[in-house]
């Protein structure tokens, strides 16, 4: 009998299931006996219950995900790959080039968009930096939150859009988000450069990454990883499906760099 993994995924997006259908037919055909089995999920919460409960092995989850399930866990859980755009990024505070606000402390008083409430990169961890920048939460400054898909982390980049065209309109004084999306949405017309500058950034934080339920098989894990790492963006039916999963290449998983989003979900008591 083959070795195999169930792996869980939210579907923040019908692309989604796509990718994995694409990722279980490469795994099958090089994995040397190894194979996955997809198991979808609507949101976070219940994709890190289901990992705890056991329905699931592996679970493709956002940085806030991941924390959740080792909280839970007692710190068990384990982990395998990640990708390469999943490592080092950072969040940058967003505000028009025409206001008055020209560093964090100018903020004191104002008001501050943010994308959904359980988004590690447009709430959580920019609110961990105005804190490390001397503004405290409920305090110094009014959120004002865009929630749009709760449950997905920010998955759903609507909420921080929203945030960032708040804005670019004069409705709050700055937002944040992703710098990825940042740059991508001054590419693509959605925020005009000529309006909306950049005044600060948080500290690098790790994205995305597979954790494992506790007492999950290394061997499993390291099988898992082995066979998509064979991932080459070099061969064109490889590059599909890495562009559609937004990376260029798998890299093993860390855990070094989620300092930011625990201490954000401590100062915010966020699970509690």
């Amino acid at each position: 009998m083959s070795d195999s993994l169930k792996v869980g995924a939210v579907v923040y997006d019908p692309k989604v299931t796509v990718v994995w259908e694409k990722i279980v037919d490469f795994i099958k055909e090089n994995g040397d006996g190894f194979e996955v089995e997809p198991v979808f999920f609507d949101d976070y919460r219940n994709q890190v219950q289901g990992l705890l409960d056991g329905e699931v092995d592996l679970a493709w989850n956002s940085p806030l995900a991941n924390l959740e399930a080792e909280l839970k866990s007692g710190s068990r859980v384990v982990h395998a790959c990640m990708r390469d755009t999943d490592r080092d990024l950072h969040s940058v505070l967003v505000t028009r080039k025409d206001s008055d606000i020209k560093s964090v402390s100018d903020l004191k008083g104002q008001k501050i968009a943010f994308g959904a409430l359980d988004s590690p990169q447009a709430r959580l961890i920019p609110i961990q930096y105005l804190r490390e920048e001397g503004l405290a939460y409920g305090k110094d400054y009014e959120e004002v939150r865009f929630d749009l898909g709760l449950g997905l982390d920010g998955d759903h980049v609507g909420g921080e859009k929203d945030a960032l065209q708040s804005v670019q309109s004069g409705e709050n004084a700055a937002g944040f988000a992703i710098a990825g999306n940042y740059e991508g949405w001054l590419k693509d017309g959605t925020l005009d450069e000529n309006q909306v500058e950049v005044i600060g950034q948080t500290k690098p934080f790790d994205h995305c990454i597979f954790t494992g339920r506790p007492g999950l098989d290394q061997n499993l894990i390291d099988q898992f990883t082995k066979v998509l790492m064979k991932m080459d963006y070099d061969k064109p039916e490889d590059k599909e499906i890495l562009d559609l999963e937004g990376l260029k290449e798998w890299l093993p998983g860390r855990t070094s760099n989620y300092e930011e989003i625990r201490q954000a979900v401590d100062y915010l008591n966020f699970f509690d």
